[in-house]
């Protein structure tokens, strides 16, 4: 079990009432993140609305975003588009601005056999100087990146130094560890579902990239120094607390509208807009949300307490 632990932020964008990129409302976000010790953030991940932002806007939040988290914790654009000349362009505009390395999901739509999947991942690596980590999203994509298409592409790709893996079965996860972590042991494995944190860890993955942090930040952390201190017994105490929250993905039918919302339940300065055709939460979803809110941080709150008792 690794000793350095990581959990990740696939930070959401904020959007002012017009539909733009609000971007003093998305720096208060990467400072609130900042502020309470998350490692690092995913820009433009699935948390990010990047399907719904034209290339244009994806290299200006990008630019914007690095800039200002000025090196403080790791930052990771994820490039998504179904244009891989475009997914390239922002990859290689990621790296210029002084990005740590870029997420990349394979096209969707259509599910792709192994060659196709490797040759795409094989020919963005080989145009660029960025490190790169796979994402793999089988809901989304409709197909998998195994683990044995994955060691081959890290075989023949230095710069290919990482894998999220958004998957429901942790087995599919383990897989990747021992596929390839036990030839290149510095090749890092986040779990894509908060709740798989631990046993990620367990495994001989990095960590986590959870979106329940953009509102719950200060529990993800005391879970990921509770891990690396080994202190089994609030491991399995905010293991609880996060296996509730996942709830939020729940709720309904799209959760980003939610994770904006809980955000502003938890104290955050932003509104709730996202772009069409995400809608806003209904009332009954967000009293739901809210009594799930306030009883986790009086849970959260307890286990504080007695672990610190003079705070």
């Amino acid at each position: 079990m690794t000793a350095n632990a990581k959990w990740l932020t696939p930070v959401v964008t904020a959007f002012d009432e017009r539909g733009y990129i609000d971007f003093e409302v998305n720096a208060r976000i990467y400072d609130y993140l900042i502020k309470n010790g998350i490692d690092g953030v995913v820009i433009m991940g699935s948390c990010g609305e990047f399907f719904y932002m034209n290339h244009k806007e994806k290299k200006s939040l990008l630019e914007y975003a690095i800039k200002h988290i000025n090196k403080r914790i790791k930052v990771i654009i994820s490039s998504g588009s179904m244009l891989i000349d475009e997914q390239i362009d922002i990859i290689n505009c990621a790296h210029d601005a002084g990005a740590d390395a870029v997420m990349v999901m394979s096209p969707y739509y259509f599910n792709l056999p192994k060659d196709s999947i490797y040759s795409y991942y094989n020919t963005i690596a080989k145009s660029t100087e960025a490190n790169i980590y796979i994402y793999n999203f089988p809901d989304r994509t409709g197909y998998d990146v195994t683990p044995e298409i994955t060691l081959e592409l890290v075989r023949n790709n230095h710069n290919i130094v990482g894998y999220k893996d958004s998957v429901t079965q942790i087995g599919h996860t383990r897989a990747i560890i021992n596929t390839v972590c036990d030839e290149y042991p510095d090749f890092e494995v986040y779990s894509g579902y908060d709740e798989f944190f631990a046993h990620n860890i367990m495994s001989g993955g990095a960590g986590a990239v959870g979106g329940i942090s953009n509102f719950a930040s200060e529990i993800c952390v005391e879970w990921r120094d509770a891990v690396n201190k080994r202190d089994s017994e609030n491991v399995v105490a905010l293991q609880k607390i996060i296996d509730e929250l996942m709830y939020v993905y729940d709720i309904e039918p799209y959760f980003i509208p939610m994770i904006k919302a809980a955000m502003i339940l938890s104290g955050l300065q932003l509104e709730e807009y996202c772009r069409f055709p995400f809608t806003p939460p209904l009332k009954r979803s967000l009293d739901k949300l809210q009594k799930l809110i306030q009883k986790q941080k009086l849970v959260f709150a307890s286990i504080s307490n007695i672990n610190n008792p003079t705070a």
